[in-house]
């Protein structure tokens, strides 16, 4: 199976399955002397663990990040990074039952039809298990970005929509966004979401979600026109995540409907004679290049696919069934996206700022 890497100049591959006994990745350019250990890691891999509420997958992982090399007396050398994570929990038993019924929505199907062989507990390689070892390999990238770009530079990222239900714009505050199951800055809307979600889970289905990933404190002119522009970068990274069906930068589409004198982000000439954008419509990104706003992208992530409603499908031997899934799973597996979507957009920008650096710091700035 081709196409388990990502990045460029910092890239990572990933490897493992839902149910086997570990995953992992090698991160790979990462920069010489960055201060990184375990201790480091975990953080991010807390925020993203499965079992934290009732609104997320009962499956119980410590998600702890064992670093295998690339790392020596606490800093990294410029060699590759291994990480691996120890899978604790599985319960391959509840996947009995499906093992040659294909669940709707669900990756089953593809995987046969490709490859004709799959690992069908837990959802094998098509599994939200893998996006553990994102976020590990996306810690890297956001600690060698604080450190790179300095204490302007922050990646927030929350979910602004579930269901049906949407926050109220103007009862946004970033500082609710960790304080409720749902990385969510509307303490009303979270309020509003647990007793949505709690008749979803009663009702045995699942829920979609948009997730909001702002990158702030990103120079302007990172990009590569045309064909390795920042926001197509973005969109490819996000739409790798799984259950991903949708991405818009800034505005997105309804830029479609702005008048033209509206749709462009006005520029002035700011006190320190640096220009000042008067909108952000287009998300931080001009050209593929970034603007120096902030760099703002929206996922739509679709319901979970594996739910306790009796389903129509097929088998593999082609005979028509009713398609039953056990076992345990997100009612919403957008909540969990978030901090997977944010070490995305960490590892886009950190390849992104590493390939400006290589082109354009060549030669001295003589304007």
């Amino acid at each position: 199976m081709g196409d388990n890497s990502f990045g460029q100049l910092f890239s990572f591959t990933s490897f493992g399955e839902s149910h086997g006994p570990a995953i992992g990745c090698v991160v790979d350019g990462v920069p010489p002397r960055l201060k990184l250990t375990e201790a480091d890691i975990q953080p991010y891999m807390d925020r993203r663990k499965p079992g934290q509420s009732r609104f997320v997958t009962q499956r119980r992982e410590a998600d702890e990040v064992q670093i295998l090399s690339g790392v020596f007396e606490g800093m990294t050398t410029g060699t590759p990074v291994a990480l691996v994570i120890q899978n604790t929990d599985q319960r391959s038993k509840d996947y009995g039952d499906i093992a040659q019924q294909y669940r709707p929505g669900h990756a089953d199907y593809t995987y046969d039809e490709k490859y004709g062989h799959r690992d069908y507990r837990g959802g094998g390689r098509s599994s939200a298990r893998e996006t553990a070892v994102r976020v590990a390999a996306g810690a890297i990238a956001d600690l060698a970005l604080k450190q790179a770009l300095g204490p302007a530079y922050h990646i927030r990222g929350s979910v602004v929509q579930i269901g049906p239900h949407s926050i109220d714009r103007d009862k946004f505050d970033p500082d609710q966004i960790d304080k409720n199951p749902f990385f969510c800055g509307d303490a009303e809307a979270a309020a509003s979401w647990e007793a949505y979600l709690d008749e979803v889970r009663k009702a045995g289905s699942s829920a979609g979600a948009v997730l909001e990933i702002v990158a702030s404190g990103i120079p302007a002119g990172l990009g590569q026109p045309l064909y390795g522009k920042l926001d197509a970068e973005l969109a490819s990274a996000m739409m790798s995540i799984n259950a991903a069906k949708g991405v818009e930068i800034g505005s997105g589409f309804a830029l479609s409907a702005l008048d033209g004198a509206v749709a462009g982000d006005e520029m002035r000439k700011g006190d320190d004679g640096t220009p000042v954008f008067l909108s952000n419509h287009n998300g931080g990104v001009l050209g593929g290049i970034s603007s120096g706003q902030d760099v703002v992208v929206r996922v739509a992530i679709k319901p979970t696919s594996s739910i306790l409603t009796p389903r129509r499908s097929l088998n593999s031997d082609g005979d028509e069934v009713e398609v039953t899934t056990k076992g345990r799973h997100d009612p919403c597996v957008g909540i969990r996206g978030v901090p997977v979507a944010e070490a995305m957009m960490a590892i886009v920008l950190l390849d992104q700022l590493m390939r400006n650096h290589a082109q354009t710091d060549i030669l001295p700035d003589t304007r």
